[in-house]
């Protein structure tokens, strides 16, 4: 290689830390070791994270992120290293988290030779095929001098418009090729570029107009308001026009629980007073939400949603996610904060506030609050054991410090979480709503901890996740990482069990977890696994020894897993419903079908 002349590998990194990325996640193989090796020339600067399963590393970049609000970096081999991070990118694809992947292949000079871990039989080193699906592009560099070019482009493609993953396929001989003298810098390429578009100015001044002669207004946020960094700007506008908030899952915690009009979760689980509300709007202003099938009770009308009459505002920085699913009023292609502003500057430009006319239509939504209230209220004080799992959420609530970060894996817990914990900021809750992984919150909150160091970081985690990705348990213990893992221990994957008992009249298969023997509810001993790991493990049985056990956990500034005993008879039921077609339709635990008028 020529003198003052960088390699692929030192150029990718040379790029991250200029991006200021502090730490990448990953796991060896003989097609990164290239890159490996510029991550060590350059280890007083950016920091490695070595993990135990190439998806884990995928789950704690995305985490990162959501916690961090920059994104961070990958690394995989080639073959099935690589293979095993499409779980993570299609999660981080789905909910419009971006982290860069930087993937091995084979050498070019060995390109469609059927060379070890060659995915040939279709395309020369075809690993590219296998994630179009689940990343916002892949950029595969073939000579060392294309490399510069395409680091730049990957982080533009990953960081503008609507956040993505994104892969840089790096062939095994590239990571070693001459590729430049010097590598891009950041402030020329991608520092400028803003993709904080606003709205048609006459659409914002309609959306206005819409807003102040609403009688029943309601304000439905999602995931691109909380990563769009709106939250001030929401509760600001909703506090001048006296306007309700609901939330997708993935929007709980853009406004605090805690405020007077914060309404919670709409969805199929969805608290009454929410979903109530929302199927009675007459205007709805959705911002940075997809209406997904939770959502929006399987978009059948009376439940979340009555799309029309109701008049939709929709306004998302992805066209094509606005009228996916309900025509629209008014669809506005913008970043949800921008927007916003342009609402509230206008609202200033007309000195308009509220006049008053919202008090009747928030008298009936705290009547509503009320009755949600009352019908939950025993679940709060219930003593069994195993443990009541509103109990279970209600308890972790109440043990955490208003700055912790709860990560929530996928399963029947994360329901019970939505409905029961009070996030009080946009990172205070954390979950995957897109392709919901299993091993999401598993991995996660070790990302989130790596983010927020001086943060309690706790993961609310099934069994059944857990014992997928228990390498996580040496990854704490190698990085000091002090995270919290609650394992809802209900000896079942069971909220495809609750699916079987009410879907398919109690026919369940496949879902238990039994001993061979005695028929008796079977898991490891979680807390032992623990302990032989190097890392505190307990057991609790009782709802009233739950919250003390996670304040002594986070006091200890440990790693630290409470496996937790938790019912698991029934799943929770909300105001909405969920269609499983050919299979038949959930009941709401409260209201029935709203007709309008």
């Amino acid at each position: 290689m020529p003198k003052n002349m960088l390699d692929g590998g030192q150029v990718i990194v040379d790029y991250l830390i200029r991006e200021k990325v502090p730490t990448v996640f990953g796991l060896c193989g003989h097609g990164n070791i290239g890159f490996i090796d510029a991550l060590y020339e350059r280890r007083d600067d950016i920091k490695t994270i070595s993990v135990h399963h190439e998806t884990v590393a995928g789950f704690m970049a995305d985490v990162y992120y959501r916690v961090a609000g920059r994104p961070t970096a990958t690394f995989t081999s080639c073959g099935p290293g690589s293979a095993n991070l499409p779980i993570a990118l299609a999660n981080a694809y789905l909910d419009s988290v971006p982290f860069l992947a930087v993937t091995g292949n084979v050498p070019t000079s060995q390109f469609n030779r059927g060379a070890f871990q060659e995915l040939y039989r279709h395309y020369q080193a075809d690993y590219p095929s296998t994630v179009r699906s689940c990343c916002k592009h892949v950029f595969q560099p073939t000579r060392g001098e294309m490399v510069p070019l395409a680091v730049r482009q990957a982080w533009k493609t990953m960081v503008t418009g609507r956040p993505g993953p994104v892969v840089l396929d790096v062939p095994f001989d590239i990571f070693k090729e001459a590729a430049a003298e010097e590598t891009p810098r950041p402030e020329e390429w991608c520092a400028n570029i803003s993709s904080r578009c606003g709205a048609d100015p006459d659409g914002a001044v309609k959306a206005v107009d819409m807003l102040l002669d609403a009688e029943r207004p309601v304000i439905l946020v999602g995931q691109g308001l909380r990563y769009g960094g709106a939250s001030a700007e929401l509760v600001k506008l909703a506090e001048r026009l006296q306007i309700p908030v609901a939330a997708s899952a993935s929007g709980l915690g853009a406004m605090p629980s805690d405020h007077p009009l914060a309404l919670g979760l709409v969805n199929r689980g969805g608290l009454y007073h929410a979903n109530h509300a929302t199927r009675q709007a007459d205007v709805l202003l959705a911002l940075g939400v997809r209406f997904d099938d939770r959502t929006s009770s399987s978009w059948i009308p009376g439940y979340s949603f009555t799309i029309p009459p109701t008049k939709l505002i929709h306004v998302d920085i992805d066209p094509n996610e606005i009228a996916r699913n309900y025509p629209v009023a008014l669809g506005l292609m913008a970043d949800v904060r921008t927007f916003l502003r342009q609402v509230l500057a206008e609202l200033d430009k007309r000195k308009a506030a509220d006049n008053g006319k919202r008090t009747t239509w928030l008298k009936k939504i705290d009547g509503y609050r009320k009755e949600w209230n009352a019908l939950v209220a025993p679940g709060f004080s219930d003593d069994s054991s195993p443990i009541n799992p509103q109990r279970a959420a209600h308890e972790i609530d109440k043990a955490l410090p208003d700055d912790a970060i709860l990560v929530s894996d996928i399963g029947v817990h994360h329901n019970w979480l939505l409905q029961f914990c009070k996030p009080k900021r946009p990172d205070s809750l954390i979950g995957s709503m897109g392709f919901g992984p299993m091993g999401f919150g598993v991995a996660g909150v070790l990302g989130a901890k790596i983010a927020a160091p001086d943060r309690p970081c706790i993961g609310v985690v099934g069994d059944g996740a857990f014992f997928m990705h228990a390498s996580v348990l040496g990854t704490a213990v190698e990085y000091e990482l002090p995270v919290v893992w609650v394992i809802w221990n209900n000896y079942a994957y069971a909220s495809i069990r609750g699916l079987q008992r009410g879907y398919l009249g109690g026919r369940e298969l496949a879902t238990d977890f039994k001993h061979p023997k005695t028929n008796a509810p079977y898991n490891p001993d979680f807390a032992a696994m623990a302990r032989s790991a190097g890392i505190e493990g307990v057991s609790i049985d009782r709802a009233g020894d739950l919250g003390d056990a996670i304040r002594a956990a986070i006091s200890s500034g440990k790693p630290y897993l409470i496996d937790a005993n938790i019912g698991a008879d029934k799943n929770p039921a909300g105001a909405g419903v969920w269609e499983l077609p050919n299979h038949g339709i959930s009941a709401p635990v409260i209201g029935g079908r709203y007709q309008p008028r």
